[in-house]
């Protein structure tokens, strides 16, 4: 069974940093494309940054610059470290991973105060 757990959230100042963190089981992890989605309340799940196997990554254009992706394969764990938050990135952050279907954490609320 595949597991993501996702840690990190919680309430920041406009400006602040956090870092999330997704610890995954069930998977040889080193060879997924991991991706973090975000959900704020009312609309659709979007995607926010994905790193590959090989270390590449890609984001929103609304992040860029502010959220760093990473992986650390010995841990099987991803995280997203995000400066400079703004009010507009308060949401509920999912890890992803595609294993023959998607697979999604619980989530971790993450909200900006202005």
């Amino acid at each position: 069974q595949v597991y993501l757990v996702e840690r990190g959230g919680g309430l920041v100042q406009a400006g602040g940093s956090l870092r999330l963190s997704c610890a995954t089981s069930g998977i040889n992890f080193k060879i997924y494309r991991m991706n973090w989605y975000r959900q704020i309340p009312g609309r659709e799940r979007e995607p926010v940054a994905s790193i590959s196997s090989g270390g590449s990554t890609n984001y929103t254009e609304s992040v860029q610059g502010r959220f760093t992706i990473s992986r650390d394969n010995a841990r099987s764990t991803v995280f997203l470290q995000m400066n400079s938050l703004k009010p507009e990135d308060t949401a509920v952050y999912y890890c992803n991973v595609y294993h023959f279907r998607d697979f999604w954490g619980r989530g971790t609320r993450v909200t900006v105060s202005s």
